[in-house]
This record gives structure tokens, sequence and C-alpha cells, in this order.
């Protein structure tokens, strides 16, 4: 006689309560994201600035070779740069100024009086962040290769998509973290713009710096916009070999991440300071 095992009551429990989570954030996701889309300037500001400036300066530079990266055309090195600071705006930016205004206009103090989980609140905005930055790298992608005959290389895929997948990681939990220093919403863009626009002159975003002073190539590699960068530049250059992982990079992206998360978990503040 064959004796049939039916699954506890506790374990289909479960299984329905993290199903009903994971539709909590799911429809958190999607409405976070129609927010995002109906606010056109931030949705411009996230996604179609750094498209701008993609065009603008292929179009200054477009015939241009780099002799310092073995004469490798201007948009090669250029497209993955972009989508760098794209993805830092995607994330970042758009995260940190958001999560701001939302705790100022006293938004996450009422959420957690609603039966909405203040988890489920965070996952669902984050969530949307990196869908948000996914579409981002997806227009960029396929406006570098189809505008700018950008070739992207099968054999350092695995370079590119695990460095957008820890950039994305770091610069997210980064946007929360940089929330708790941030003292109200008005205050929020200047002081998120004055912590990446230096960073990505000196990273080798916007121009090559192969003539720049020691200190200062020294200095970008401690912050995570140059490793961000380089990753993805070396994954693009036609004279990488391998898989075009660049460990020491990832390394530093890795150990903002865990600095980011720290802060967010210890400092992070659920109601504005007034």
């Amino acid at each position: 006689m064959t004796t049939v095992t039916l699954p506890s009551t506790a374990t289909t429990g479960a299984a329905r309560h993290r199903r009903s989570d994971l539709s909590l954030v799911v429809r958190q996701i999607g409405f976070e994201q129609r927010a995002f889309w109906r606010n056109r300037s931030r949705a411009f500001f996230s996604v179609a600035f750094p498209l701008v400036f993609l065009v603008v300066f292929n179009a200054i530079n477009g015939d241009h070779r780099i002799d310092e990266l073995g004469g490798i055309s201007y948009a090669t090195w250029f497209v993955p740069g972009i989508l760098a600071y794209g993805l830092i705006m995607a994330t970042f930016t758009n995260l940190a100024t958001s999560v701001t205004v939302a705790r100022d206009n006293g938004v996450l103090k009422r959420i957690q009086g609603t039966p909405l989980p203040p988890w489920a609140f965070m996952a669902g905005r984050i969530g949307s962040t990196l869908v948000t930055a996914t579409t981002l790298v997806a227009a960029t992608l396929a406006l570098g290769v189809l505008a700018y005959d950008v070739d992207i290389r099968t054999s350092t895929l695995p370079g590119l998509v695990v460095t957008l997948v820890a950039g994305s990681v770091c610069f997210t939990t980064l946007g929360l973290a940089v929330t708790t220093v941030i003292p109200d919403a008005e205050a929020a863009p200047a002081i998120v713009n004055l912590m990446i626009l230096p960073l990505t002159f000196i990273s080798g975003i916007w121009m090559v710096l192969d003539g720049a002073p020691a200190w200062l190539d020294t200095l970008a590699k401690v912050f995570p916009v140059r490793p961000l960068a380089h990753s993805l530049q070396h994954a693009f250059h036609p004279a990488t070999t391998g898989a075009g992982l660049v460990w020491a990079d990832l390394a530093t992206l890795a150990a903002w991440t865990a600095l980011g998360l720290v802060v967010s978990l210890r400092w992070f503040r659920w109601e504005s300071r007034r």
C-alpha cells in the first residue's frame, strides 16, 4: 500500500505567505514605475539626459580615434563611459533624491501606519530603480550599436553583465546610504551632484586621463565611479582578452556596497528631522 505524505499546514501557509509578499513587491514596483514615468522632468534627467550626452559628444568627436588606447573609435570608448554615468544617474541620484523627498513629505512616516509593510514599500522603490536602470542600459547599448557601430563582444559579455549588476547594486545601496547625510529635500540635488559630478571628471568618463597626475589616478580608484567606468570600458575594448572581468574593480564595488549597506541599516531614517 502506497503512503501519500501531504504537505503540512505550516508549509503551505509559508508558501502562500511568500507568494503574497512577492505579489506586494511586484505591485509596488508597478506603482513606482507609473509614478516615475508620469513625472516627466524626473524621467528626463534620469533616462533621457545621458542619451542626450551620448548623441552630443559623438556628434562632436564622431570621427576621432584615440591613439592612447590603441586607436579605437571615440564611440567605442565613450559609450561604456556614458553607460556608467547613466547607471549612476538612474540608481544613486534617482533613489537618493526621491527617498529624501518622500521622507521630508511624510510619505515614509505614513507608510508605517498603512497595511503595506515598510519593507515592501522600500523593496518596490528599489525594484523600480533597477527597472529604470535596466531600461537605460538597454537604450544606451541599442543607440551605441545602431547609431555608432559599437560592437558588444560576446567573449567579454560576462564582464559586461557582471559589472552592470555589481554597479547597479553598489550605487543603489549607496543611494539609500547617502540619504542619511542629506538634511532635507531641498538640499538633495545639490549634495548628490556634488558627490558624483567631480568623480565623473577624474574617473575617465568625459575624457581620456592618460596624462593625469598619478595621485589623481590613485584617488579616482578609491571611489566606485572609476571602477565601474573602467570595467565597462575594458569589456568594450577590442584588445581585451578573456571574459572581460576586472577583479580589482569588482572588489572595490563590493567594498562600497558593503559600506552602503552598513550605513543604510544603521542610520536610515523614516522620518524627517523636522
